[in-house]
């Protein structure tokens, strides 16, 4: 496996050392910029292919959102997962970084622990989304051809192959990509396998939240439950109804951003789905059943 390239935004060389620091026994591969435009300059460079950025908010010039901006347009890059930090502790403020494409927002001053957990979980995200993408790119067509499909899936391996394959064949951009695999993994970790919102949050922060997964799997209580998500394509509008088996939970805090929650190593993804991803989103029963609808613009 390559060495993960992470290219540090930070016009503050106190904030670049710290991170720097912070980051330097995991085995990346840390580059610096204290500009924007030195930023973008660096992305688009020969022979460079960063795996991930860490974009201050408030830098002297171009500032971190104009550089969010430019980087979710640009084809080549509009994968690529942004960290954005900043003291802004202002809900708008920081829903605007999470509206114009940043994977986190990490509030100034954080910890090791959170910027490793952080880090480590926008890498894998990104890589595992990479690597379906581009095995199932020759389905493409047949996939295009789907309208009616029920499938069943347990992991949360299982639930990123089916993101992947749904991209492929739906042409998802990058904000409905994330949406559904958010939702799918949700019906794997808290549905089936009845981890807790605290649960995770600690797992997470201790590098343990695989390892958990795979031995719920194969606890008795849990080795049968699978998920099922039903696709139908009818015109213009692409509906996902996903189901899992565990014992629901109200979903209504979730559906905003909460500030108490932003700074939480996870949480955000239903809120995101909802404003951001999906022109529908209904849940159903005791919030094990959810209808996700997606206009798509292809």
């Amino acid at each position: 496996m390559n060495t993960p390239q992470i290219l540090v935004v930070d016009d503050e060389n106190l904030w670049q050392e710290l991170i720097e620091r912070n980051l330097r026994d995991l085995n990346y591969r840390i580059f610096t910029s204290s500009s924007g435009q030195e930023a973008l300059n660096m992305l688009h460079g020969p022979n460079r292919d960063f795996d991930l950025v860490i974009l201050d908010k408030f830098m002297d010039g171009m500032d971190g959102i104009e550089v969010l901006r430019r980087i979710k347009i640009e084809p080549r890059l509009k994968t690529l997962p942004v960290v954005l930090a900043s003291a802004d502790t202002e809900p708008e403020k920081m829903l605007e970084g999470i509206r114009a494409g940043a994977y986190y927002y990490l509030t100034k001053p954080f910890s090791a622990q959170q910027l490793q957990a952080v880090v480590a979980n926008a890498l894998n995200q990104h890589r595992t989304i990479r690597k379906n993408s581009e095995e199932l790119s020759q389905l493409k067509n047949c996939l295009a051809l789907v309208n009616d499909i029920s499938l069943s899936f347990r992991s949360r391996e299982q639930a990123h192959n089916l993101t992947a394959l749904f991209t492929v064949g739906c042409q998802l951009n990058l904000v409905h990509q994330l949406g559904l695999m958010e939702l799918l993994l949700n019906a794997v970790e808290h549905g089936n396998l009845g981890l807790s919102y605290a649960e995770k949050s600690e797992l997470i922060a201790n590098d343990r939240l695989e390892a958990e997964l795979n031995r719920r799997l194969n606890l008795p209580e849990y080795r049968d439950k699978t998920a099922t998500v039903k696709f139908k394509r009818r015109g213009r509008s692409l509906i996902f109804t996903i189901y899992d088996q565990g014992a629901g939970f109200d979903w209504r805090p979730y559906l905003d951003m909460q500030v108490e929650r932003l700074g939480d190593n996870h949480g955000r993804g239903i809120a995101l789905a909802n404003k951001m991803a999906f022109s529908g989103l209904n849940y159903h029963g005791a919030g094990n059943i959810v209808e996700a609808t997606i206009i798509s613009t292809v």
